[in-house]
């Protein structure tokens, strides 16, 4: 058995086969930076993450696409509330802050989560303004299709007619004549209610730097116009996957569909969508208290922990955050390194054995199977099992056979770059309790006690830290 996905517009598992032989295209929808990233965001770059690591173990070379949404709504009303004579700052954001360093600042704190948590850059992460012209062209192109107008009141809205596409809604399996407008969609100009933005006219409560000029007059783009137009852009316009959060499927994902296809492109061939996380059962929110941030579950556990437990549910599925969870995400964790810390023990000695870099093939059969990684941890636990059993029966040929399975696997699921991600942690911790140790020291030399210079010099030396004394005070190096 090949590669089988979930295709969320067939509603099937179909076969996957990349158009182009050895080649896989990929799209998934990244952020909007107008905040701090929450648990909703990482599970999905993780989710793609895993996918991206999986493709490429079996042989495919992936050029993937994340898009970075920084200009929006949302944005310009933070950034307008910055400015307002009565705003408190919170630390999230200060007093008078542009949108445009209002969204850049948001994307690094999304970039360091992503770092921390062991998800790798995509091939290309493109931001919606600067694709602004690649934007006016396919807006072209659907107005000379008859499938997007000028707004009807003159000004430089552009709407998509979703009357004029009869496949309107086939991504979720929809009838346009059962859809409502949205509640809160500007409703000047249209001719229909459902009718979505292309191009949004330039508003006088709204900077200008926020607008750019169009055919249709100045303005800015909607939000479902620009994935459309850099999926295409990097991927052309009929490409292997395109994923994101399950809350994406309607409007967005649906909007993106329509648009592109009436535009004349094929677009995705599979549509692949990710799982909420709730707590406790519940959907997480914030009027009622009861959600959980990277930032706090990174308070609590390692990264490797954090990425584990994140990852650790089928993609497709809900994962729900309790209380105890990442405890009981650490223990597996520990267990896993346990045993790669006894086994590589054995291996130190017994160098003529060379380990395996392939997964067992119940693993490979479960991450062909949908990605299924809940059946493939079953099978790295198994794995863990037997390596220690063979270490404690002395077999020491199968256990560094177990080890080799044991570390591929470990590889293929991200959790090494989420190790070294705590490594990183821990040399910063390391580097600031080592300067206060310097500062300490060169306050013990300039009140003349030498007994107390030397013992901080000799505690150091002794878990292979060097102190070398210079002109411009004291540094420190690792021993090699």
């Amino acid at each position: 058995m090949g590669l089988r996905f979930y295709d969320t517009k067939s509603a099937s598992i179909r076969d996957f086969e990349p158009l182009t032989p050895g080649q896989v295209r990929l799209y998934y929808c990244g952020a909007t930076v107008q905040g701090k990233p929450h648990v909703g965001h990482v599970r999905s770059a993780i989710v793609f993450d895993i996918l991206v690591r999986w493709l490429e173990y079996r042989g495919f070379d992936v050029l993937s696409v994340r898009n970075v949404t920084d200009i929006d709504d949302k944005i310009l009303e933070k950034s307008a509330a910055s400015y307002e004579p009565d705003f408190t700052p919170e630390v999230d954001y200060p007093a008078q802050e542009p949108w445009f360093v209002l969204a850049y600042r948001f994307e690094q704190e999304f970039h360091r989560a992503y770092d921390a948590l062991g998800v790798r850059r995509p091939s290309y992460e493109p931001r919606a303004t600067g694709h602004i012209p690649e934007m006016h062209e396919l807006i072209q192109r659907l107005i000379d299709a008859g499938h997007a107008y000028r707004a009807l009141d003159g000004s430089a809205d552009v709407y998509f007619d979703v009357r004029s596409w009869n496949r309107y809604g086939e991504l979720t399996r929809q009838s346009a004549d059962d859809m409502q407008g949205a509640a809160d969609a500007d409703p000047r100009g249209k001719k229909d209610p459902r009718d979505f933005a292309l191009w949004k006219a330039v508003k006088e409560s709204e900077p200008l730097t926020a607008s750019w000029d169009s055919p249709w007059g100045r303005g800015r783009p909607g939000w479902h116009i620009e994935c459309s137009a850099m999926a295409t852009k990097y991927l052309g316009g009929h490409f292997d996957i395109h994923g994101g959060g399950l809350d994406l499927r309607f409007p967005h994902h649906e909007n993106e569909l329509a648009q592109s296809c009436a535009a004349g492109d094929d677009f995705a061939n599979f549509w692949m969508h990710n799982g909420m996380v709730t707590y406790e059962g519940e959907k997480m929110s914030k009027s009622i208290g009861n959600t959980i941030s990277p930032d706090e579950m990174l308070s609590m556990a390692r990264a490797k922990v954090v990425r584990f437990f994140l990852g650790q549910a089928h993609y497709r599925s809900m994962l729900d955050y309790r209380p105890t969870s990442l405890e009981e995400a650490g223990n597996a964790v520990e267990r896993i390194e346990t045993f790669i810390d006894r086994a590589n023990a054995v291996a130190d000695k017994l160098t003529d054995i060379v380990l395996t870099d392939e997964v067992p093939e119940a693993f490979g059969a479960a991450m062909d199977d949908d990605l299924n990684v809940p059946q493939a941890l079953a099978v790295l636990h198994a794995t863990v099992t037997a390596g220690n059993t063979a270490l404690a029966n002395g077999d020491d040929e199968s256990a560094l056979q177990a080890l080799g399975q044991v570390q591929a696997m470990v590889e293929v699921l991200g959790l090494t770059d989420a190790d070294t991600a705590d490594a990183a942690g821990d040399d910063e911790l390391l580097g600031a309790l080592l300067d206060s140790l310097l500062v300490e020291r060169a306050q013990a030399r300039e009140n003349k006690d030498w007994n107390r210079a030397d013992e901080i010099r000799d505690q150091l030396a002794g878990v292979g830290i060097q102190i070398e004394d210079g002109p411009d005070g004291a540094t420190w190096s690792r021993k090699d």
